[in-house]
């Protein structure tokens, strides 16, 4: 790789990550059992505003088990946005039910709530928005809607860590939510998930379930079927140490979008990341979206951009376009907003030099 290159992300270790690190080795510690993961779980609680946090392997497991622990599966519908990572989707499937796709807000590209209703069927068991690319759904109209329904709500807060509405951080105004730690979020423990909740029964039995359903009292002995989802001690110390320093990483992030957004303030032809009035965006990635732009432009200018040695990435497709779902679904808004969107480098050491040349030559390039 061009050592001038610029990656769409990489992770910000310091010292601190790795004398934790260091410590969980030295410690002989390195599985699914040691100090970092109770820490790690009590802290991201505590940082989430819920009773409990039961950490993951990774994230899309973390959704996995959430849906299998709230007893949803076979010819269950689960309600979710149709613009996501694919695990959204691929998570409920492994569970045998089935995922309904709705469309976005133009505006924060999250799901949009009043699109929600008319999907509602006997078959529904919940709803899940995603909170997309560091914006937070519109919670309390969603709330409102499960409510009226009695369907649960699981949040898929993967890109979303420390994004809030009115000061609530995602991961708490579900059922329970589910967050991813890949290398690329805002936290990281290299690869690892969690899953918050204030429901004591519902974490307990997602504990009991990510270790192979094991009896407590008697070793060995497995009372249903259940899965290897743990994390390890390893994968925990990174995150205490990512978590200490959370407020400044969410800092940072705020100062990358700030010069992006003085960078393109000018240009009527890109829309960067919109943030509704009652949320706070925790900015996973920088969104850039081209006026006019089709699928193939979009493509031909990230390769321009590589050229320029300027990673991107393109928005996710519609989950509804995969070869194995393959389903038309009414979701104009989905269908055209990922042709023409990018995602620019987004990580918290960028410099401002680095940003004042993506950014000059992105407008220089549409």
């Amino acid at each position: 790789m061009n050592s001038n290159f610029i990656p769409i992300s990489k992770p910000s270790i310091t010292q601190l990550e790795i004398d934790y690190v260091t410590d969980a080795i030295t410690s002989t510690w390195v599985s699914s059992l040691g100090p970092y993961i109770d820490r790690f779980e009590a802290e991201f609680a505590k940082f989430c505003g819920t009773k409990h946090a039961v950490a993951v392997s990774n994230g899309t497991v973390a959704i996995h088990l959430a849906v299998h622990a709230l007893n949803i599966g076979k010819g269950d519908e689960v309600i979710m946005p149709n613009l996501s990572f694919i695990a959204t989707a691929n998570a409920v499937m492994l569970t045998g039910a089935k995922p309904v796709f709705t469309d976005i807000d133009p505006f924060n590209l999250c799901i949009d709530p009043a699109k929600i209703e008319a999907l509602i069927t006997p078959r529904t068991k919940a709803i899940m928005p995603v909170h997309l690319y560091g914006h937070p759904a519109d919670m309390r109209a969603i709330n409102a809607i499960a409510e009226k329904h009695s369907l649960m709500v699981i949040e898929d807060a993967a890109e979303a860590h420390g994004a809030s509405i009115d000061d609530k951080k995602v991961g708490s105004w579900g059922r329970c939510a589910t967050f991813s730690f890949y290398g690329n979020k805002n936290l990281t423990t290299g690869e690892g998930g969690m899953i918050t909740t204030d429901d004591d029964n519902f974490a307990a039995k997602c504990r009991y379930l990510r270790d192979h359903a094991m009896s407590k009292e008697k070793r060995y002995w497995h009372t249903t079927m259940g899965f290897n989802y743990r994390m390890t001690n390893i994968q925990a110390a990174l995150g205490c140490a990512q978590l200490e320093r959370v407020e400044e990483l969410m800092r940072k992030r705020q100062f990358v979008f700030d010069l992006y957004q003085n960078e393109f303030s000018s240009s009527d032809k890109i829309k960067l990341n919109r943030t509704s009035s009652w949320a706070h965006n925790s900015y996973w990635l920088v969104c850039a979206e081209i006026e006019g732009y089709t699928e193939a432009m979009r493509d031909e200018l990230m390769l321009k951009l590589k050229d320029k040695n300027i990673d991107s990435r393109p928005y996710f497709y519609p989950m509804s376009m995969m070869p194995y779902i393959s389903e038309k679904v009414d979701t104009p808004v989905t269908y055209s907003v990922y042709k023409n969107g990018i995602n620019l480098p987004s990580y918290v050491d960028l410099t401002e030099d680095e940003i004042v040349y993506i950014s000059k030559t992105l407008l220089s390039l549409v």
